[in-house]
């Protein structure tokens, strides 16, 4: 099965995120689980991947989810095809199962400057400071979750006002801050100064104890702050990515400079935010036109 060398491959040369590389092997143990549930079925065989898709549809897993494992498969088999470990690819006649498109979730524009406006919705001291700019940095530049856990104090060029950004596959990007964010940065670094932590971590973001900031934590944060706005279900911090794009491009931003911020490798990956666009231009002529 060759699953160490997999890993290493997709870790170093392909230098996927630990987010997925945790999704990937997730994958392959189940999908290798089901293998031997069925009995001495090659797990190169093309029906025993057929299987598993119905197995996965019959556990009740959406389409997103399925496609996202058979990613994970088309990814193995071509690495054991490259390596001429397999001679064929079963997954060259795998065919999955349909997604239907869905618009990104976004909050209204007006509802996150009420929450960074106010100032009675983050308290006074390091704490409230911290997580005010946990928000301020999600919508202010659009970076995703591990984006933000890898950000250091060093990454901010104060003479340019920018930010540099390592995302997917250790790619780096500039992001410009704007003032508000910046003066904002400034204070919390002068309380994270204050507080004398123990260590000396070069994290941007640290946890109350000044220790390197987790996945959780963000997300407790975003849930904390989003419910005093909004009711909806969902309150992540894709969500901010999600509005940062459709904001600037409810502004009036090209598609591809809002493709450049946000680090997308392909356009189309962008192009999902115009569906909103054209969501909010609908609903602007329904209460603007006479006969909508």
């Amino acid at each position: 099965m060759h699953l160490d060398c997999f890993y290493i491959y997709i870790q170093h040369e392909k230098r996927f995120s630990p987010h997925t590389l945790t999704a990937y092997k997730t994958d392959l143990l189940q999908f290798f689980a089901f293998a031997d549930s069925q009995g001495n079925a090659s797990f190169t065989d093309v029906f025993l991947v057929r299987n598993w898709i119905v197995h996965l549809l019959d556990q009740q897993n959406d389409a997103r989810s399925i496609n996202r494992k058979m990613s994970s498969l088309k990814t193995y088999f071509k690495f054991l095809l490259r390596e001429k470990l397999i001679e064929d690819n079963p997954m060259s006649k795998i065919q999955s199962p349909k997604t239907a498109k869905k618009l990104p979730i976004v909050i209204r524009e007006e509802k996150i400057s009420q929450l960074l406006d106010s100032e009675e919705n983050f308290e006074d001291g390091f704490s409230g400071t911290r997580d005010k700019l946990v928000v301020e940095l999600l919508f202010g530049t659009g970076i995703r979750l591990a984006e933000l856990l890898g950000l250091t104090e060093t990454d901010i060029n104060w003479y340019e006002n920018t930010i540099k950004v390592t995302g997917k596959r250790s790619k780096e990007r500039i992001v410009p801050l704007n003032k508000e964010l910046l003066l904002l940065t400034k204070q919390y670094l002068n309380v994270k100064k204050s507080k004398s932590f123990d260590n000396n971590s070069l994290n941007l973001i640290v946890t109350d104890t000044g220790n390197a900031p987790y996945p959780k934590l963000i997300y407790r944060i975003v849930q904390k702050y989003l419910g005093y706005i909004t009711t909806q279900n969902k309150k992540s911090p894709h969500i901010l990515r999600h509005t940062f794009a459709t904001t600037l491009l409810n502004n009036g931003a090209d598609l591809n400079a809002i493709k450049e911020l946000l680090g997308h490798a392909n356009l189309s990956a962008t192009q999902v935010y115009t569906h909103n666009s054209v969501e909010r231009l609908k609903l602007i002529y329904k209460q603007a036109h006479p006969k909508a």
